[in-house]
């Protein structure tokens, strides 16, 4: 429908799409259409190029994500992202591919509605972090001379952020004192049983890599979690947080004040310090959250500090980019950071 192409172009009504448009090709969109040899296919790709602020360290934003994939789910393939995602109740696939040469990420769309194109658009950017001001993290976190000797080795690093709230915050919980390859089979075994199947679109190249969506908080809510690997208290506090964000107590919008947040989410049993900090830092793009209990932080940090407290007091300096701070670290590992 012409409102859907219209509102995809920017434009905020279709009279003056329709008065650009006859002026640019001297006909209207649907007479254009009429004298169309091609048909449309509703399932072929579209990309939109999303700009970005060198340096880019997009080998290190795709390590992270990558190792966090959820099985069925998302995917790195052949050095691209790709995703399953649900919009106006229709499954679709997003594809994340870096373009060097064009200081772009060419994101395609499959089996998307045009109307969701800003949506989607806004929402890659934030999981890309793409708009971070990296000179200015930069400038602050070289300072330190451990993180200096970091970032001269990795320059523009980012902090990957979620396609959605819920999902990672499911993720983190699982994370919880395992390994991130441990963390990431236990996902896998949850959104298998509770994840509903996809069809994926023809245009999608992964094909039987992708199979289901996350599952959603009023499936999880529901669930039993029997013979997956899964603790009790594991179980009993993604069961809590998913009636929480049923119930409208706890929601994932970027704009709330982060501290509130934390302080809401760590009233439910089993969600502690760093995990509520590590939500933050992702779903939230909190870019001072800091899990300062986390093993690999403190392991990275070196100088002798041991202790979560002391880590506190050393990232003082590095406010309000903490976050970047967390992930230039966690680089330096391997298999680290939740």
């Amino acid at each position: 429908p012409m409102t859907y192409v219209a509102t995809a172009a920017g434009y905020g009504s279709v009279r003056r799409f329709n008065d650009t448009f006859r002026k640019t090709y001297g006909k209207s969109p649907r007479e254009l259409r009429r004298h169309s040899e091609d048909g449309f296919d509703d399932e072929a790709a579209l990309a939109v190029r999303l700009t970005y602020s060198r340096p880019f360290s997009w080998t290190s934003l795709l390590d992270f994500l990558g190792d966090r994939a959820t099985p069925g789910v998302d995917a790195v393939t052949a050095g691209a992202y790709q995703r399953t995602v649900v919009l106006g109740g229709r499954a679709g696939v997003i594809e994340c591919e870096h373009e060097e040469d064009r200081q772009t990420v060419k994101l395609s769309l499959h089996g998307i509605e045009t109307s969701h194109v800003f949506q989607v658009v806004q929402r890659v950017r934030d999981m890309l972090d793409l708009d971070a001001p990296v000179a200015r993290i930069e400038d602050v976190l070289t300072r330190d001379k451990r993180l200096a000797t970091i970032v001269r080795r990795q320059p523009g690093i980012r902090v990957p952020g979620s396609w959605e709230g819920f999902e990672l915050a499911v993720r983190a919980i699982l994370g919880q004192q395992v390994s991130v390859k441990a963390a990431t089979t236990l996902a896998g075994r949850v959104a298998a049983r509770y994840g509903e199947p996809v069809r994926l679109p023809a245009s999608v190249s992964a094909t039987g890599t992708l199979t289901r969506v996350f599952p959603t908080p009023d499936r999880l809510a529901r669930a039993r979690f029997n013979d997956m690997g899964l603790v009790s208290s594991r179980i009993e506090s993604i069961r809590a947080l998913s009636r929480a964000v049923l119930s409208g107590d706890i929601n994932f919008e970027s704009a709330q004040d982060p501290n509130e947040f934390c302080e809401r989410i760590t009233g439910i049993r089993g969600i502690g310090e760093w995990t509520a900090e590590y939500i933050a830092m992702r779903a939230l793009k909190n870019p001072d959250a800091f899990p300062a209990s986390d093993l690999g932080l403190l392991k990275a940090a070196g100088d002798g500090i041991s202790r979560p407290a002391e880590l506190k007091r050393h990232a003082e300096s590095w406010r309000p980019w903490r976050a970047y701070a967390a992930l230039l670290l966690w680089s330096s590992l391997s298999g680290s950071g939740g």
